[in-house]
This record gives C-alpha cells, sequence and structure tokens, in this order.
C-alpha cells in the first residue's frame, strides 16, 4: 500500500497521502463504492481520475472510513456523515485527504509548473512578487498562494468567492512552512491557519479555519 505521507497537525486532524501507482484493477479491490459514486466513476474518461477516486477510497480507510460515510452537499463539499469535516484533493499521480474532528479543513496538492506564471495575475497582485527574481522560487511561490487559496475555497465553499478579490494570504517565507489567510465575502470575516510543504515537485497546503 503506498501510503506516502500521514502528518498529524494536531490532536483531532490528520493529512493521509497516496502516491498512485497501482493498476485500476489493483485499487478496486476491497473497494465497495455507492450506487452514486460507482456511477460517478463510470463517467470518467481518464484511467488517471479513476485510479485516483479509488485512491482516495484507500485513504478514506487509512482514517476509518468507507465510501458510504462521505456525501456531497448542493455545491459538491464533501461531507462526513459522522460530522467529522473532510476534504480531498487530487494532482497527477497523488491524492490526499484531511480529516478533522474539530476544525473545518481544506487540501490542496498542486503540480509545480511554469504555466503558473502565466494565469498568476488571476488568482493575486502579481506586482507583489516582483522583488524575486528567481524564476524557480517564483513558481515555487505562486504554487503555494494558489494551493492556498484552492484550500481556502474548498472550506469556504460558497459560489462566487473571488481569489483575487476575496481571499488575501498573507505574506510567508519557505522556510515558515506555514502562513494565515483571511475570507472577507458580503461583509463576512474568516481567519485561518496554514501550512505547506513541497516534495518531488508538487507543493501541499492544508488550511483551518480557526
Amino acid at each position: 500500500m503506498p501510503i506516502y505521507k500521514i502528518l498529524k497537525v494536531n490532536a483531532s486532524t490528520t493529512v493521509y497521502i497516496w502516491n498512485v501507482v497501482e493498476s485500476e484493477a489493483a485499487l478496486a479491490e476491497k473497494v465497495t463504492l455507492t450506487d452514486h459514486c460507482q456511477n460517478r466513476m463510470n463517467g470518467m474518461k481518464s484511467e488517471l481520475h479513476r485510479r485516483a477516486f479509488l485512491s482516495i477510497r484507500h485513504l478514506m480507510a487509512e482514517a476509518g472510513y468507507v465510501d458510504a460515510d462521505l456525501y456531497y452537499d448542493e455545491v459538491g463539499k464533501p461531507h462526513l456523515k459522522d460530522g467529522n469535516k473532510i476534504s480531498i484533493t487530487h494532482s497527477n499521480n497523488f491524492t490526499a485527504i484531511i480529516v478533522s474532528s474539530t476544525h473545518e479543513v481544506g487540501i490542496d496538492i498542486e503540480k509545480q509548473r511554469e504555466k503558473i506564471l502565466r494565469i498568476a495575475h488571476k488568482f493575486t497582485p502579481i506586482e507583489e512578487y516582483k522583488t524575486i527574481a528567481n524564476t524557480d522560487a517564483l513558481i515555487r511561490k505562486l504554487t503555494i498562494v494558489w494551493g492556498c487559496k484552492e484550500a481556502l475555497y474548498k472550506i469556504y465553499a460558497e459560489p462566487g468567492l473571488s481569489f483575487i478579490h476575496h481571499i488575501d494570504v498573507k505574506d510567508f517565507s519557505f522556510d515558515s512552512s506555514a502562513t494565515t489567510a483571511e475570507i472577507l465575502y458580503h461583509g463576512d470575516s474568516s481567519f485561518y491557519n496554514i501550512r505547506f510543504f513541497e516534495f518531488e515537485g508538487f507543493t501541499c497546503v492544508y488550511a483551518l479555519r480557526t
């Protein structure tokens, strides 16, 4: 079982990461899907997406859950039937979940790619990064910021929430491995603690609502 990492965030919150190297058939063994999720998987044209979907069920098993314990609300946010909080992500050959009994949580994994330089102006004030002369460092930093905003969006889950206008990620250093953020939307303000780490050309970000 290629559990890549299990990270204990605090006494009530854990991150689980899977490296998806198995075949679809191998991943399907010992996994029982609800009719709804089986139909969802049947509609996936990409084998990589189906393998990721199945690997997430293995991560859920590590956390003590089966597929039937998971449901999605009207905006597509996942929930656990026992009331614990869950967030799910996948990127290429890595998948991850974060589960907490005490905090609203969000998680995101992103592959570090040059493409982010072209889209950065859509999600963050790009002029704030002019002091970063090294392209690799800029890609890394922007990927972290994007991951922060993705994780926060998954927590907030409100249609119309804008990455650039409503989510403010405070500046950070790579060495800190942490930052904070605020969401200000429709006059309501909420605050979040964020941690991040990099591995094998990927960035993982997870957030907890304070």
